[in-house]
């Protein structure tokens, strides 16, 4: 397997915010680990250490032990370069405009580092609903905008679900909605920059729990 130059700070970053991505034995290699930084000494001799070998949180599985044989560092860089090689598009390290260097999270919009904010790239705030293929011409994303204005040419950043895309939209469609004597606005945003995988990751999606920025650029 190719290792990826990735630091630590990174790797944990990767495992922190994109836990889905672990496959089984790599989640309780996990578990496993961040139960004994609760634990610092033997657990023999530690009042909660059998609570947590009754209830899975040290492992005694060999793979999972195999996976942690080499340490803790070499255990979080290796599972964090797995991860890239095979889900490069859906893991999102989110790089300071100025310095380069990685932000605390997917959706910080200030360097913890240098200092430097892009809060100002955010031009509104998309409350996704549901998505939609729409005649093979184009992928529409639809719900409301609860903040600002968005046009075509601005980008929707779809990190903060884990997706490492901000697609362009090419396609605005708006469509009046009346219940219970309200009248609202429907939104849908029109791009052809995802991929089918994406594409299907957001159509399964929980349909109003997501809100996305709307920036302008990528």
């Amino acid at each position: 397997m190719k290792i990826y130059p990735i630091n630590q700070d990174s790797a944990i970053y990767i495992l922190n915010h994109f836990p889905y991505l672990l496959n089984k034995k790599e989640r309780l290699a996990k578990r496993h680990l961040w139960s004994l930084e609760k634990l610092p000494h033997d657990l023999s001799h530690h009042e909660q250490g059998p609570g947590f070998k009754k209830n899975n949180w040290i492992s005694s599985d060999p793979e999972v032990l195999k996976l942690l044989k080499n340490g803790y560092e070499y255990f979080i860089i290796r599972t964090a370069s797995r991860i890239l090689e095979e889900n490069a598009d859906k893991v999102f390290l989110n790089n300071c405009p100025r310095c380069n260097r990685l932000a605390r999270t997917p959706q910080a919009r200030q360097c913890r580092h240098c200092g430097h904010t892009w809060h100002n790239l955010t031009v509104a705030k998309f409350n996704f609903q549901t998505a939609i293929q729409h005649n093979k011409l184009a992928f529409f994303l639809l719900g409301r905008i609860s903040q600002g204005k968005v046009k075509v040419g601005h980008y929707i950043d779809l990190t903060k679900i884990g997706l490492n895309a901000k697609p362009k939209i090419y396609h605005i469609e708006h469509g009046l909605k009346k219940k219970d004597g309200q009248i609202w606005d429907d939104i849908a945003l029109g791009t052809d920059d995802l991929s089918l995988e994406q594409q299907e990751f957001l159509k399964n999606l929980s349909t109003f729990t997501h809100t996305f920025d709307i920036v302008l650029d990528q």
